[in-house]
């Protein structure tokens, strides 16, 4: 009998841990979240802040977006031969150092290098935390490891973002770098305590790692992420604009505007993990179409608040169902070097970032109104189906390596 007691709660506080580092992985994912996320729904004030023009502040994402571009791929090949226990918490003490220097920027030049800065170990940490969580669990779950990882991302977006956008409106919009900087040092004790370490392999090296990009379904899974998720951000970035000048929203519904899309972000990035499981290709080519009909759709649907509420929760969704077959795709693309292929992931998020923004500037810029970026960004996603297929049909001639 104190046999099956002691193998019953060895199982349970091997749960435990296990369910205690996700969540400490995430909560580094929620950090990130909140001050990618939050900017967008407080552009306006940003703009009054710094005395700056709205494609000005829209460069500010960009910069954030552009320094997780640089340092996915440079932080994750530099610390190959670290324990990636010890790789995670250096970069998200970098995240949380890089944050606070936000708050004190003094002028809009400052700010853009704080900015790129803060997004320099962005994608370095989302690709080691994906590692770290899929190999915490057996093959078959490794997408719904992933998507727990990146469901802190989503669930930033209904507590976090919206607190901080409520916390920039009524104090201002520079303590969202404090609050920030604080989750990243909730995340290191978290992370600190729960992750188990695990010694680098003796193979890793530099050399190793950059050698992922030597391969073209590599290659194609990022410009995937690229061209495919450049609707998501193209929408996401002007949304207060669109719900306040189009949909007739007064400022004060913007949290529940973001709160609402970042439940669809949930939802979508848990049923992405489940759809991954199943079949990555096959999530790839059902989840493209339907971003690109779920971005026509609220280009329309948009003109009336209530209609605008629901197609924000459905377009948070589809875009989000995309991410861990993404991440699956890379880590099975090239698995002797999972840490720079998996952070690749999020660079590629984050080019589409940049590219949205850019785009969605573009097009408003040009006077076509805020509706125009979502017709934009489901072009976009067409192409990136386009592209999925390219990727399915070459397989089919030569199959990925085991």
């Amino acid at each position: 009998m104190s046999s099956v007691l002691e193998k019953s709660t060895a199982v349970s506080a091997r749960s435990f841990n296990l369910t205690m580092a996700i969540i400490a992985l995430a909560m580094g994912g929620a950090g990130i979240g909140v001050t990618e996320f939050t900017m967008m729904g407080l552009l306006k004030e940003v703009e009054a802040g710094l005395g700056i023009s709205t494609p000005e502040a829209g460069h500010l994402i960009s910069a954030y977006a552009l320094g997780v571009v640089v340092g996915a791929p440079l932080l994750a090949a530099v610390g190959a031969r670290l324990p990636r226990k010890y790789l995670a918490l250096g970069l998200m003490l970098f995240f949380s150092l890089a944050n606070l220097s936000s708050y004190v920027a003094p002028d809009y030049g400052t700010m853009l290098l704080s900015r790129f800065a803060a997004g320099l170990p962005h994608g370095a940490f989302f690709g080691v935390a994906a590692v770290i969580a899929a190999s915490l669990v057996p093959p078959t779950r490794r997408g719904w490891a992933i998507s727990m990882v990146m469901a802190g991302l989503s669930i930033s977006n209904v507590v976090g973002v919206p607190f901080a956008t409520w916390l920039g409106q009524t104090y201002g919009w520079r303590l969202l770098f404090i609050l920030v900087g604080l989750i990243g040092l909730l995340t290191l004790a978290l992370i600190a305590r729960f992750v188990p370490f695990e010694a680098a392999h003796p193979d890793a090296s530099i050399r190793r790692e950059l050698g992922a990009l030597k391969r073209l379904q590599v290659w194609l899974a990022i410009l995937i992420g690229i061209v495919g998720f450049g609707g998501f951000f193209a929408t996401y970035t002007y949304i207060a604009h669109t719900m306040t000048a189009v949909a007739g929203m007064p400022q004060t519904m913007i949290p529940v505007v973001v709160a609402l899309y970042g439940v669809g972000m949930v939802a979508g990035t848990l049923l992405g993990g489940r759809f991954a499981d199943r079949s990555v290709m096959g999530t790839l080519y059902r989840v493209l179409p339907g971003i690109a009909v779920a971005l026509v759709v609220y280009a329309v649907a948009v003109h009336w608040q209530w209609s605008a509420l629901v197609m924000v929760f459905v377009v948070g969704a589809t875009g989000s169902m995309l991410v861990p077959a993404l991440q699956t795709r890379l880590l099975d693309a090239s698995p002797d070097a999972p840490s720079l292929a998996s952070s690749l992931n999020h660079a590629a998020l984050n080019v589409a970032n940049a590219l949205g923004a850019f785009l969605g500037g573009v097009v408003i810029a040009l006077g076509w109104g805020y509706v125009a970026p979502a017709l934009v960004g489901a072009v976009l996603a067409v192409l990136g189906f386009g592209v999925a297929l390219l990727s399915g049909l070459l397989e089919r001639k030569r199959p990925l390596a085991p």
